[in-house]
C-alpha cells in the first residue's frame, strides 16, 4: 500500500469529505475555540479535570482532529490522517462513551451521556479511507495518479 496511492472512487470522495468536515469542525473547536468551542487551553483543562487525560494527549487529540480532519478533507496523506482519527475515536470510546452503552442518548436523559454508536460509524468511515485512500479528486490522487 503506497502512502499516496488511492483508488479513483467517487464513494471514497463522499466518505472522505464528510469525515473531514466533521473532524475539522470538532478539532477547530478544540484548537482555536471556533464554532463555539473552548480553544486549546479550555480543552486541556476539561480533559484533564473531567477525563483524566494528560495535556500532551489532549494536544495530540486536538491536532489530529483539526489537521487530520483537514488532511482527510482535501485528501492529502489520507491514510495516515485517517489512522490518527481512528486512534482519537478509540480513546473517546474508552474514556467517555463505553460506560453509556451503544446508543446515542436521543432522549437527552440527564446524567446519561452518549454511547459509542457515532464513534463506531466514524471509525468505519476512517477505515474505508485507510483501505481505499483519498479517492477521486484528492491531493493524493494528483500526486500518484496510478
Amino acid at each position: 500500500m503506497e502512502l499516496f496511492g488511492t483508488y479513483p472512487s467517487w464513494s471514497l470522495l463522499i466518505v472522505r469529505v464528510v469525515l473531514g468536515v466533521i473532524f475539522f469542525g470538532h478539532g477547530a473547536q478544540k484548537m482555536f475555540g471556533w464554532f463555539g468551542g473552548h480553544g486549546l487551553k479550555g480543552t486541556i483543562g476539561y480533559f484533564q479535570q473531567a477525563l483524566k487525560i494528560p495535556p500532551w494527549l489532549t494536544v495530540f487529540c486536538a491536532v489530529a482532529e483539526c489537521f487530520g480532519g483537514l488532511a482527510v478533507l482535501v485528501g492529502f496523506l489520507s491514510r495516515p490522517a485517517a489512522l490518527g482519527l481512528i486512534i482519537v475515536m478509540l480513546v473517546a470510546i474508552e474514556r467517555v462513551h463505553w460506560p453509556n452503552g451503544f446508543f446515542i442518548n436521543w432522549s437527552l436523559q440527564p446524567q446519561k451521556g452518549h454511547g459509542f454508536e457515532m464513534n463506531l460509524a466514524l471509525i468505519a468511515m476512517a477505515a474505508a479511507v485507510m483501505v481505499g485512500g483519498g479517492g477521486a479528486v484528492s491531493v493524493d490522487r494528483l500526486i500518484n495518479p496510478w
